[in-house]
């Protein structure tokens, strides 16, 4: 399976990137550079759309730690959102879904939803 990574600007919102297949040790990089590039245009509002991530590793969670870390480092935030399936049990498992979820219905995505 291939991974892509797509990015979309939401009216007023954070950056948002789309991601799709298999995130794992070959394809990390990919989402790494994406956020760098984001980081360095100046975007400190960062949304992961996971709805057809179908499969996720200890890597990309990595990568997901990894870009909260860069976004908080400059006073934002990383938000994961749409998991389903191995993905989001993926998440659970790490502490991750609850720490970086964010709910479309939540007034501010920085603060994170509580289960």
């Amino acid at each position: 399976m291939t991974f892509t990574v797509t990015y979309g600007q939401r009216d007023g919102g954070p950056a948002y990137l789309r991601l799709a297949g298999e995130l794992d040790l070959a394809t990390a990089p990919e989402l790494n550079a994406a956020i760098d590039r984001l980081a360095a245009e100046g975007h400190r509002e960062l949304l992961l759309d996971l709805s057809e991530l179908t499969f996720c590793d200890s890597t990309g969670i990595a990568a997901f730690v990894r870009g909260d870390n860069l976004a908080a480092a400059k006073g934002g935030w990383l938000r994961i959102t749409g998991a389903t399936g191995r993905v989001a049990r993926v998440l659970q498992v790490t502490g991750l879904a609850e720490v970086l979820s964010h709910e479309a219905e939540a007034a501010d995505p920085a603060t994170p939803a509580a289960s």
